[in-house]
Formats: C-alpha cells, structure tokens, sequence
C-alpha cells in the first residue's frame, strides 16, 4: 500500500473525531443564544444543505485545480470557520460560520475520494477504500466520547479543539503529500475529462450512485434520526440503550469493513456490494418489526455487517469506473451527492411516514431504498481490473468492449486499470 493511502487515513481519522467532538456540543451551543429548537436544529441542516448545494461546484474545482490543492484549501476553510464558531457571540455569526464550513467540507470530501483514487494502486483499491472508511468510523466513535467531556468546561471548547485537529490535518497532507508523483497532477498532464454524463452511462457507475444513496439514507439519516425515537416510543428504552445499539452498528461495521474491501480486490466488486444491500435491506425492514430488544440489537449489527460490506466495494467500482488518470470531478461529485441526499432525505421521508402511519412502514420504505440498489448492481458490470482483463483474454466468453469516452475523442486510452473505467 502506498504511503500516501495511510497519510490520507491518518488526516480523515483527525477530521472525523473532530466532527465528532462537536456533534454533543452544537445544538446546546445554538440554543444558548435564546432560539427555539427549530433553529437549533437549523443549525445542523444548514451544513448539510450547503454541502449538497456546493458539491458540483467542488467537482469542477478537483478538474480545474487537482485533487491535492482542492483538499487542502477544503480542510482549511472548515477549520477557519470552526474556529471562528468558537468565538461566534450571534446566532446569525454561528448560522453563517456553520454553513461556510459545509463549502468546505464539501470541498475536501470529493477532493479525497479522487485523491485516494489517484494514489491507490487498481488492485487495492478495496482495501485502500475499507482503511479510509475504518479511520473515519474509529474517529466518529471516538469523537462524541471526546466532545461529552469537553462540554462540561464549555460549549466553546469543543470548536477550538476541532479547528486544532483540523489545522494538524491539513499540515499532514501538506508536509506529507507535497513532492508525490502520486498525489500531484503533472503539469502537462493531458488525461482526459470523465463528465457525469458518460459516467452514468455506464451501468456499474449508475448502480454506485444508488448504492450510495442507500448508504447516506440508512447509514447516515435514519440510523441516526429514527433509531433513537424507535428505541424510546416501541421499545421503552433510555439514550443508554440507544447508545450501546449505535456502538454495537458501528462495532459491527469497523469489523467487516478491511476484510470486505480485500475480499473486492480478490473476487470482484459486485458480490460484497450485493450482499451489502441485501443484508442492509433485510436488517433496517427487521428493525421495525421487532419489539424485543435483543431482536432488535441483532438487526441493528445485522445493518452494521451490511454497510460494512458496501462502503469498499463501491467505492472501489467507483475507482475503476473513473480510473486513476482521468480528470472526473464531476463524476466524483456526482457520488457525493447521492449519500447527501440520502442524508438528508431519508430521515425527513421515514420520519414523516413513522408519524403518519408505523415505525414499521418507515423502516419498511428504507428497506426498498436498499433493494432498489441491490436489483441495479445486480444489473451492474464487473469492473475488478483482473477480472475485466480475463474477460478480454477470453473471446470465447467475453463481449466485444466498446470504445471509450477518451478513445472516442482521439485521447489515448488509460493504462493500468484494466480498462474497467472506459466501457460505457
């Protein structure tokens, strides 16, 4: 595994127990200054929001400047305006700051997924993509544990610490990735552009962009908005218990995570990202079926194992969709964006369903998301490297390969990657 991979590890372990150090602290500190609870919520909204709105933008800055450029400036703002919540004496001043981080966040997000496509080798992208995905799940665990007894000397403090870990992360990334041929675009670097439109004309790219808004609409919004009101309306249970199930999902996932993505580089993309899905839809459908809470921790790591398998697989088929040389921001913001949407879709849709009818169809309508995933990357083709170049080895058994989009253009054509990225 390159060097580069673990620095990028390192930097998103920083980032993401700093996120987690103020996740206990925010709506407490929006609501001190005499708001209501619908804008101390707001707070949290507003960044997602602005994420979901600024990700095209960051897309074509990643094919205008590069990846490394475009990360580094990301993080900074995220830390300026972290730091400057800390010191924020309005509402409005925290509402703004909040939301010119999520410019940010957007910015070093996309740019890392390209950077960690770039630098990771095509036969180890799975296992690249389960170390990032395992460093961003220890540090959002370890995170609110953090910001739980930060809180207790301020509400402050917990925003200083974040922009802290946030100025470490972006030193790393500097110091560590400035003279790598890996990390950096040559200066005549001609590769060409992937736009979002030839990408979704492949169908494995199609299926990694429903896979991912599975990803952000369980993972990220329903694990997080309906489990706790499930836990105390059917279940009976206090924030303990909702406590020891949200560790128990994310024990779970940090357990599948690096053997998932190896068992993708070895056997392919599609069959962990399957049964990803499918274990994803069946757990989230069992979990509103239940009222014993034993059954229900089970589902609960059920889901965990589920996401578990996904996260690697897709974000390696994304790799080799894009390939390791093409331009692609908006290819890469495109991804983003589904989980963004999932984010911030799903808890609205399954709440607002849980209030009109049952948990049971909230949970119900989130188990289709994933099988709607499931039936496209059934549909999906194989893009493993290895197992793409077999396939055009064997003309028995293997379909004529189209041009691809570079080739089309008169570009040369990519090396290296199987041509798993130019089959449209």
């Amino acid at each position: 595994m390159p060097r580069e991979v673990y620095v990028l590890v390192c930097a998103s372990f920083l980032i993401a127990i700093g996120y987690g150090i103020i996740g206990p602290a925010l709506p407490n500190f929006a609501h001190s200054f005499d708001v209501g609870l619908t804008a101390a919520s707001f707070v949290v909204s507003a960044f997602a929001l602005v994420r979901l709105l600024f990700a095209p933008v960051s897309g074509r800055l990643v094919t205008r400047f590069g990846e490394r450029p475009t990360y580094l400036w990301g993080v900074s703002i995220v830390a300026a305006s972290t730091i400057l919540c800390a010191f924020a004496a309005e509402y409005w001043q925290l509402l703004l700051f909040r939301a010119i981080g999520g410019v940010g966040s957007t910015m070093f997000t996309v740019s890392a997924i390209g950077l960690l496509i770039r630098i990771s080798p095509p036969q180890l992208r799975g296992r690249a993509s389960g170390l990032w995905g395992t460093s961003f799940l220890l540090g959002g665990v370890a995170g609110p544990v953090l910001g739980s007894g930060l809180v207790a000397v301020s509400l402050r403090a917990p925003f200083l610490v974040y922009g802290v870990a946030l100025v470490a992360a972006t030193v790393l990334v500097f110091w560590q990735l400035r003279r790598s041929d890996l990390a950096s675009r040559a200066d005549d670097d001609e590769a060409p552009t992937m736009t979002f439109r030839q990408a979704l004309r492949h169908p494995t790219y199609r299926a990694a962009l429903t896979s991912n808004l599975t990803n952000g609409w369980v993972v990220l919004g329903v694990r997080m908005s309906l489990i706790p009101l499930f836990v105390s309306a059917v279940l009976a249970k206090d924030e303990t218990f909702t406590g020891l199930a949200l560790a128990l999902f994310a024990g779970a996932n940090a357990l599948v995570l690096l053997g998932s993505g190896r068992f993708a580089d070895t056997h392919g993309r599609k069959p962990p990202a399957l049964a990803g899905l499918a274990l994803l839809a069946v757990g989230t459908v069992s979990l509103g079926l239940t009222e014993n809470m034993w059954l229900f921790l089970a589902a609960t790591v059920v889901t965990g194992v589920g996401a578990g398998f996904l996260n690697p697989s897709h974000n390696a088929a994304l790799a080799d969709v894009l390939g390791s040389k093409a331009r692609g921001g908006s290819v890469l913001a495109g991804f983003q964006m589904a989980a963004d949407v999932g984010a911030v879709v799903g808890p609205l849709a399954a709440g607002a369903i849980a209030e009109e009818w049952s948990f049971s169809a909230a949970f119900a309508v989130t188990g289709v998301v994933a099988a709607a995933g499931f039936v496209l990357w059934l549909l999906a083709k194989e893009t493993l490297p290895s197992k793409v170049a077999a396939a055009e080895d064997d003309p028995e058994g293997a379909a004529p390969a189209e041009a691809s989009p570079a080739e089309r253009r008169g570009a040369p054509a990519r090396s290296g990657d199987g041509a798993a990225g130019d089959d449209d």
